[in-house]
This record gives C-alpha cells, structure tokens and sequence, in this order.
C-alpha cells in the first residue's frame, strides 16, 4: 500500500496552533517458532482479476479536512466481483491530496468515502470460492486473490497470506476454531488488501503464550496485518490474546458482526486509521482498547466511528488516536483510564458514556495536525469521574460546545488552555443545568473574547 500521509492545508486560527486455473496442492510440515508456521500450503488459482488491473482500479480519499489519507475503492477479488466507493462512505488511495469539501462533510474527518460498498457488505460472494480446512501443526498459505471458505479446529495453526500487493483476498470464517502458543491465527503478510468475513457462526482464535517475532516483524496480535484490513460479517469472531487483539500496518476497519476481544495490549491497533463503521464489538484489556498510532509519522493515525455498539474495559485509554478521534454515532461505553484521547477529539453524534479515573476526554499535542481541541457538535455524552485530580473534560487547547447534550459528573468537569466557548447545546454539571464555563486551569481563555468569536470558525458546514 502506498505510504499514506495528508497533506497540510489551510486550517482556521482555532486549530492551527503551533503547526502547522486454480490449482491447489499440499505441503505439510511442522510448525516453526520463527513467528510463521510452515506446514499445508493451499493455492488456490491463477484465475485473474479482471476487474483489478492497476489502471482501472479507483482509490478512495479520506482524511482530515486539512489534507487526505487514502484507500481503494475498487475492492473486487473473484472474477466479475467489484466494489465501488459506498455513498457518502469512500475515496482514494494514490496519495494525492484531496481538498476540503464541505458539503460531503461537516467534520475534522472527510468522511465521504471512508468505507467501500464491499467494506460494507457483510456476506461474501461464494459463487467461486475454495474451501479451506484447517488442521493442528499446518499452516494454510494463501498466494492468490480470491474468496476463502475456512473451517476446522486446531492447534498451533496458522492462515498465512503472502499474496501480490494487487490481490484482495477474503477469509470467511465458518465455525472456525484455532489455539495458538506464540504465533497469530491469521497472518497477512502481503496483499493489497483482506477481508475477515464471519458466517452465522462461532468463531475463535487465541494465542496463549508470548508472541515470537517474523524476524525483524513484531507479530504481536492474534490477527496481524501488514496492509489493509476489514473485519465484517454475520457469525461472531472471540480473540484472546496475550498481547494485542487485532493489528494493522494500514488502516483497520469494522463494519458488521460480532467481536469480543480479550488481550493484555492493545485490542484494536492500525497505524494509520480505525474505522468503525458497524457491528458489536466488547473488549477487556490491560492497555488500550482502540489505539491509532504510527511511531515514526504523527501525521496518521485517526480513529473514526460511524455506527455500531462499542463497548471496552481498558486499563488505559479506551480510545487512543494520534491526529484525530471523530464519533459521528453509535453506542460507546467507555471504561478506563481516560475515555478518549486525541490531539482532535469531535463529537457530533452518537450515545457516549465514559467513566474515568484520569480524564474523560484529554486533547493533548500528540500530532501537529492542529492545536489541541475538544469539540461537541452533536449527540449525547456522559462522563462519570473518579475521585481526585480529575477532570471530565481536558484540553491543551481549545474547548468548543455547539451543540449536543454533554452531562457532567465531576469535581473538575473541564480544563482548558486555550479558547472555550458554550456556542449551544446542553451543558449539565454535577446535577444542575448551566450556561456557564468553569474552568481548572484559571489562566486559560476562557469565554469568547479569547477566541475572537465564531467568524474564525465558520459552523461546522463552513469549513475550517
């Protein structure tokens, strides 16, 4: 996948601070301890995609408003299946800059194409797909595109893909069970991109040791990826996990089905984007329970929420973005540490609950994409804080309040250091309605004199 990065484009005063013929054969083998297990190897055809030549496929753009980050839009695997850019949901994935629409999105996040029609569509097409059975000791490798029909149970096995960098590739899950000790269930190695698809059935993958390493690759997640990955379907995937849940080199994304993830790290992890589009996910970690983060770009690493039931014990952060945190609905209940955390922290739908220990929502510098802000544009939020030095609502910016319901139970319910403004919506505060700021940090901006007013920000259909 092409190294996606956005472009920095003009911002409004607010945000910008300081920046900015299948042929199949066996070959089975015990399983190695160097991260990837070697055994059955299954490859399956050289029917071609005819649909995915390089200059018929189209990308998909998504991003910030100040820029782009990428994703294909043409998604089809076996012969004659294609994906088209799902309506108000996708863009492109070229690494060229889109700019700022704001009539297809009224949000931190441009959100017109973020998932393709196939991203969306939670029953593979099995018209040509090939049947696949797992069995203890054996790896199943997987070279070509197509649509992979998984079943069986096993020990120390594993899915590997190691396709070309053009090739979709889906895994429907169909009642599969697998344990592993030190390697993941799934591997993605190479492939342009890979559905994990759920029939109506139960599904389990679990790793029960410590991790070993694909030489210098860290493969550290019972389902890790190396490129694009979606999580779809109809049936429910369990993962436990000794380290991460899920992880992605690329961008992650959840559009259906059921997840329940038990970890010790992460339990959702991509570097360069989280996107949930549907489905119910549970999650009960030690760490973070979504986290977007590349080490070596603060530039990516959004997390988007469009839909769907998310609920997460973390003993961390439940939510964990670099640039952006946007939730434009669904159900959250958040549990941790902090609740969400991010540089751009938007609510502007969605049933949020959080119950904190630290922050309810924290909007720190932790990418130069914009200043630190905590927006609420829309939908209803509770935050429920512990005891102490708390505070339900923390920005090393600015704080905006347009519109939404925000209900308050803290003994410091926000501290900001730059701008806050009460522009509309309902504000509730330990019981008691108000229109009125506090503030914990005193020297901050407090009200709309600091700010200069709306004119700088233009509404939320105005653009930045």
């Amino acid at each position: 996948m092409t190294n996606k990065r956005f472009m920095t484009a003009s911002i409004c005063a607010l945000l910008l601070g300081g920046m900015v013929g299948f042929h199949a054969f066996c070959d089975t083998t015990a399983v190695t301890a160097d991260g990837v297990a070697s055994g059955s190897t299954y490859v399956i055809a050289e029917a071609s995609e005819t649909d995915e030549s390089p200059e018929n496929t189209t990308d998909d753009t998504t991003g910030y408003t100040t820029g782009d980050m990428t994703d294909d839009v043409n998604d089809g695997t076996a012969a004659g299946q294609t994906d088209t850019a799902a309506s108000g949901t996708g863009a492109k994935d070229d690494g060229s800059a889109a700019s700022y629409d704001s009539s297809t999105s009224t949000g931190a996040l441009n959100t017109a194409e973020l998932f393709t029609s196939r991203d969306l569509e939670q029953e593979a097409d099995l018209s040509e797909a090939q049947g696949v059975t797992v069995s203890s000791g054996e790896t199943v490798t997987i070279k070509t595109g197509g649509v992979y029909v998984i079943t069986g149970t096993a020990t120390d096995a594993q899915i590997l893909v190691t396709a070309s960098d053009e090739d979709k590739v889906q895994l429907v899950l169909d009642g599969v069970s697998i344990t592993n000790e030190s390697i993941p269930c799934i591997y993605i190695k190479s492939a342009d991109k890979v559905f994990v698809t759920t029939t109506a059935s139960e599904n389990t993958l679990s790793v029960t040791g410590t991790f070993t390493a694909d030489g210098e690759t860290n493969t550290d997640a019972v389902i890790f990826s190396k490129d694009d990955l979606v999580v779809n379907g109809k049936g429910t995937l369990n993962i436990s996990s000794t380290d991460n849940g899920i992880t992605s080199k690329d961008d992650l994304k959840v559009t259906g089905g059921t997840v329940n993830i038990t970890c010790s790290s992460d339990a959702l992890e991509a570097n360069d984007s989280i996107r949930i589009a549907d489905g119910t996910i549970s999650i009960s970690t030690a760490k973070d329970g979504l986290h977007a983060e590349n080490d070596e770009d603060n530039t990516v690493g959004y997390i988007y929420i469009a839909g769907g039931t998310l609920t997460v014990e973390a003993g961390d952060d439940a939510i964990h973005a670099t640039t952006v945190a946007q939730v434009d609905g669904g159900t959250l209940n958040l549990t941790g540490r902090e609740g969400i955390e991010g540089t751009w922290i938007q609510i502007n739908d969605g049933t949020i609950s959080i119950a904190a220990s630290d922050d309810g929502i924290n909007a720190g510098q932790k990418s130069n994409i914009a200043t630190p802000t905590a927006e609420f544009n829309g939908g209803t939020v509770t935050i429920v804080m512990g005891s102490g030095d708390t505070d339900a609502v923390d920005s090393n910016g600015n704080l905006l309040i347009n519109g939404g319901t925000l209900d308050i139970t803290a003994q410091s319910p926000f501290d900001y250091d730059g701008a806050g403004q009460l522009n509309g919506g309902t504000l509730i505060v330990n019981g008691s309605e108000t229109t009125a700021l506090s503030n914990q940090m005193m020297g901050g901006h407090g009200g709309m004199g600091g700010h200069g007013g709306m004119g700088g920000h233009g509404g939320r259909n105005g653009g930045w």
